[in-house]
């Protein structure tokens, strides 16, 4: 098979006009989930998948899925799927979702000019609110299709002006009918950029993922008293901030010991709220969340009971109250041994190399794993950028692992 990188890299392009955002330096946009941007990028996918022949399906919550059904296939069998997003975060780049998509349309094509006369359907999928940018916390599409969410909670999601997602959608045309059931497919794989350096520094043009690490993220509220910051003498002060800078740097001492252990295992203070948050008032409130991640679940373990203990021993030194809960908790996903081998021997089919590599974020492929059998493939990303509009990957390497994907998804479909 003979993949176009030139019309490849035509959608990829044309997508990118949609939501697009000026910057000085890169390609940025923003696609957010019912916006006008949105509209049209679903709009050109469905345009691309109709070219190509694809039958079109939508459902309830949005996600979109092209059908490829010749004759050779038995319109009964399960589909092999493959597909990824169209949305975006905020001044993103052109490459994180699109790469995915783009890439499984431009595999069936391939497929299509070799002549490959596959035994199932091949569907091409996208699906709604991955990034999580306007509602919820994201991958709500791939949690309808697995069922871990219903239909009905993710339309009920509210934007921060209290729109409903499933009137976004209604509103720029793309709520359908029905659910996508993942669980249906023969198998998915999903390509997307590795958001990392570790291809591009061993210059290798296509990662194989063996597991996609598991994610707690803990929620800590630690309460002292705000106070006036000139005459309130230091040892009378209940400082909120002081004792949350203790248990950031507990949370980083932890992390680093298990690394030790598992050097994949990581832990970050991103997000804090601080309260009232003014320069001459001492800290009366902190609320902070806490994000651990790593292939092997005890490391995860470890770090949230050492930030237990971390608030235990900040309370009885200072007066402060503290309290962490756990709303969010999920374990690795370990890839699918059938299909990560149909993707190495596609590489060798191809004649390109082939590294295994963790995956330390989610995306779609973390729910579709936990109802048939799944695979993430990653391309190079420059650098390791992404999130922002100099992610970049050269478009080589974009055809070179869509090659990839498109043998693997062609040794599925005929087995």
């Amino acid at each position: 098979m003979r993949v176009n990188q030139q019309r490849l890299r035509s959608d990829i392009e044309s997508n990118a006009e949609f939501g697009a955002v000026p910057t000085d330096e890169g390609r940025g946009r923003t696609v957010l989930t019912g916006s006008e941007a949105d509209r049209r990028a679903r709009e050109f996918f469905c345009e691309r998948l109709r070219d190509a022949g694809l039958s079109i399906t939508i459902d309830e919550v949005g996600n979109i899925v092209g059908r490829w059904e010749p004759e050779s296939a038995d319109p009964d069998a399960a589909p092999v799927a493959t597909g990824s997003h169209l949305d975006s975060v905020p001044e993103g780049g052109i490459f994180d979702g699109p790469l995915g998509v783009y890439a499984g349309l431009e595999s069936v094509r391939a497929m299509q000019d070799a002549g490959i006369e596959p035994v199932r359907p091949v569907e091409v999928v996208n699906f709604t609110e991955e990034e999580g940018q306007r509602f919820g916390g994201g991958l709500i599409g791939s949690a309808v299709a697995v069922g871990e969410l219903s239909v009905e909670e993710a339309l009920d999601i509210e934007d921060a002006d209290g729109i409903p997602l499933g009137d976004a959608l209604a509103d720029i045309g793309y709520r359908g009918e029905g659910r996508v059931d993942a669980a249906d497919w023969d198998s998915w794989i999903e390509l997307h950029i590795e958001q990392s350096e570790r291809l591009e520094d061993a210059a290798v043009p296509a990662g194989v993922v063996t597991s996609i690490v598991g994610l707690s993220r803990c929620a800590v509220e630690i309460t002292g008293e705000a106070d006036h910051a000139g005459s309130t003498l230091m040892d009378d002060r209940s400082d909120a901030l002081a004792a949350a800078s203790e248990f950031v740097l507990d949370v980083e001492r932890a992390t680093n010991e298990r690394n030790e252990v598992s050097e994949t295992a990581v832990g970050t203070v991103g997000k804090l709220e601080v309260s009232p948050n003014a320069p001459n008032v001492i800290a009366g409130k902190v609320d902070l969340t806490v994000d651990i991640r790593d292939v092997a679940y005890d490391s995860i373990e470890y770090v949230i009971d050492e930030a237990e203990a971390s608030l235990d021993r900040i309370e009885a030194e200072r007066p402060v109250e503290a309290a962490l809960s756990h709303p969010w908790d999920r374990k690795p996903v370990e890839m699918s041994e059938r299909c990560r081998a149909a993707l190495h021997d596609a590489g060798t089919d191809a004649d390109l190399d082939t590294l295994d590599l963790h995956s330390g974020a989610g995306h779609d492929t973390m729910h579709v794993a936990a109802v048939t059998d799944a695979a993430l493939l990653f391309a190079p990303s420059r650098d390791g950028i992404s999130h922002n509009p100099r992610e970049w990957t050269d478009w080589e390497d974009c055809a070179d692992a869509t090659r990839v994907l498109a043998g693997a998804l062609a040794d599925l479909a005929t087995e």
